[in-house]
């Protein structure tokens, strides 16, 4: 979390709207705090994190655990403006990390440009950028921007898209060439060739797109990690760890690779079974299988029988053969599904917390709503709403006198969890550029 200069930890204070059962981890991460940010510290000195990251977050009341986590976060704009300070100091020292230097950044999009909602992010990010006192430009890989363009948004916002050209090893747009290019596309079709083989340093880096980095191996690292946290605390792992398989190769629309994909969530479903055993969980287990590369929410569907792998009609298995920018899906993850005990008053909505950090910094989040999707379901859908998270009563602290409940225990503890899932992420880096083989 965001340190003060007297080395306590000032955690971004959230108020939540929690109606779920009381989790009995929180005490645990409230009792040991010193321990969990002495940890914590430590492995940033070992690994650098991440420029930044958001992890969507489930909460079913006897589990924590992240079911995602995105290197490339759009959504800014749902954070609530009184962030702002906490996000220009974190965003200061993620670029002086990567450039000691740097006057300006050069941002590059996603290319569809009639998404407004992903076109408020950008604007939100190139504004809080700006504030942090570097220029920022964007420059674009669409096709379609042959020329410097404005476009205004609902906001009331402008933003100005130029071509990405490249001049020698630097990309930039115009007359502008900085040190750094901060990267808000997923990769999703490939490694652009105007990016190859530049001088400037690209955050992340171009190997952590969704063309080259699986979930699998994301959540393979995530295990190592909570065990890891498991045995400082000694708790249960799967307290803060969603269990998975993986099906490599597998083709929806050609109906290849099923049986692997129908044995696998038959082997997990009878994992989970034996842990809510263990725990007395009255609640039916199901999986949540979906691509093993970046969905942006596209070809997710909840599963509680193998038999319902085998019956997939056409229709169904042409919807999970659906990616983004039109690719095809070659391999799935099978993820253990987790409930959500959180609701979004007044509707009574069920809702998940995503929670934003840069560098190594949670510098914010929001509730993604849902009033037509239940509590085992994927939220990130069509008709979904976002719920910034707002800062509790200034001064408040985690307070482990208080209960878990309480508005800043509530979020220290999707900090915590959420950095867990930033470390994982950061071992990824590092194992990539080494070249090092990540588990599955």
């Amino acid at each position: 979390m965001i340190q003060s200069t007297a080395g306590m930890a000032a955690v971004p204070h959230l108020t939540t709207a929690q109606r779920g059962p009381l989790l009995a981890l929180e005490e645990k991460l409230l009792a040991n705090q010193s321990e969990i940010e002495t940890w914590l510290r430590r492995q940033w000195l070992i690994t650098t994190p991440p420029f930044y990251a958001s992890v969507d977050l489930r909460n079913a009341g006897y589990k924590l655990a992240p079911v995602d986590t995105n290197l490339f976060p759009a959504g800014f704009n749902n954070l609530n403006p009184a962030f702002d300070p906490l996000c220009r100091w974190a965003l200061q020292a993620a670029i002086q990390r990567v450039c000691p230097t740097a006057a300006g950044i050069l941002l590059i999009p996603e290319k569809h440009t009639r998404n407004l909602f992903y076109l408020e992010n950008l604007a939100r990010l190139a504004e809080m950028i700006s504030n942090a006192g570097f220029e920022v430009r964007i420059g674009t890989l669409a096709e379609e921007i042959s020329e410097a363009t404005e476009i205004n948004l609902d906001s009331g916002r402008t933003l100005l898209l130029e071509p990405l050209q490249r001049q020698g090893n630097k990309v930039g747009v115009a007359d502008f060439f900085p040190c750094a290019v901060l990267l808000n596309n997923d990769l999703s079709g490939g490694r652009p060739a105007i990016l190859e083989n530049i001088d400037q340093p690209i955050m992340p880096p171009l190997d952590l797109g969704w063309n080259n980095r699986l979930k699998s191996q994301h959540f393979g690292v995530y295990r190592q990690v909570t065990e890891e946290f498991a045995q400082l605390l000694d708790i249960d792992p799967w307290l803060v760890d969603p269990l998975f398989r993986n099906c490599g190769q597998i083709n929806f629309k050609k109906n290849e690779g099923i049986e692997c994909l129908e044995s696998n969530v038959a082997m997990l479903l009878e994992d989970i079974e034996e842990k809510y055993r263990e725990y007395g969980i009255k609640d039916e287990p199901f999986v949540i299988v979906k691509s093993d590369a970046g969905t942006y929410g596209m070809g997710i569907m909840t599963v509680k029988s193998p038999e319902e792998i085998s019956q997939l009609n056409r229709k169904q298995r042409n919807k999970m053969a659906s990616a983004k920018e039109g690719l095809d899906v070659t391999g799935a993850i099978i993820q253990e599904g987790v409930y959500t005990s959180e609701t979004w008053e007044p509707e009574n909505a069920v809702a998940e917390p995503v929670v934003y950090m840069i560098d190594h910094h949670v510098v914010g989040g929001f509730y993604r709503v849902h009033k037509g999707r239940g509590t085992q379901e994927n939220l990130n859908a069509p008709g979904m709403q976002f719920e910034p998270l707002a800062f509790a009563e200034a001064g408040d602290c985690p307070d482990p006198n208080l209960s878990p409940d309480a508005e800043p225990n509530r979020f220290y503890a999707y900090g915590v969890v959420a950095r867990l899932a930033l470390l994982a992420a950061a071992r990824e880096i590092d194992a990539i550029s080494k070249r090092v083989s990540l588990p599955e």
